[in-house]
């Protein structure tokens, strides 16, 4: 399995998965925008803003912010220190991109592990937003469900390596020699 091609069913599931993050990452964005804009109308005519608008445009940003992880890890875009990418041999890249891979799709999952009971904490105590009087959980739940996808991720690059983004696949890792 370790030098197999990914199936084709694992190629579809990680596309449609990404097309979920950037859609629900696009919404959000949307909902930020929009936000702002009639808040920066409401002071110009009226000469006051919206009380809820604050609120809502940071539950937009929570949204984006979150989803932009995944969408990051999709593409390969996220940040990571590089000054340490040849200090072991380049023969020893294959295992250490599985073993990358395999770490973070367990921190993902020691997050969920974490976000999960904090979710349903705070359903079973019904708590609610300052201003808007929302309940949280809905939008606390994003934590489990960006940790879960990201466990999802990353667990099937390790499995095979190959799936990974260009920007992450095996030598782009190395910076070029000197």
């Amino acid at each position: 399995m370790a030098d197999q091609a990914a199936p084709v069913l694992v190629h579809r599931l990680l596309s449609r998965l990404g097309s979920f993050e950037r859609g629900l990452a696009v919404i959000a964005f949307l909902v930020l925008v929009t936000v702002v804009f009639l808040d920066v109308v409401s002071r110009e005519i009226r000469g006051t803003g919206l009380p809820w608008a604050l609120q809502l445009g940071l539950y937009g940003n929570w949204v984006m912010v979150l989803m932009g992880l995944g969408v990051a890890s999709a593409d390969g875009a996220h940040l990571r220190p590089r000054f340490a990418d040849r200090w072991l041999p380049a023969t020893w890249e294959p295992g250490l991109i599985r073993l990358q891979e395999l770490v973070t799709a367990l921190c993902c999952a020691g997050f969920l592990g974490l976000a999960v009971p904090v979710v349903l904490e705070t359903r079973e105590l019904a708590e609610r937003g300052p201003v808007l009087g929302n309940l949280l959980w809905p939008l606390q739940a994003v934590l489990p469900l960006v940790f879960g996808l990201g466990a999802l991720r990353h667990g099937l690059y390790a499995l095979w390596p190959g799936l990974r983004p260009a920007g992450t696949e095996a030598g782009q890792n190395r910076p070029p020699a000197a």
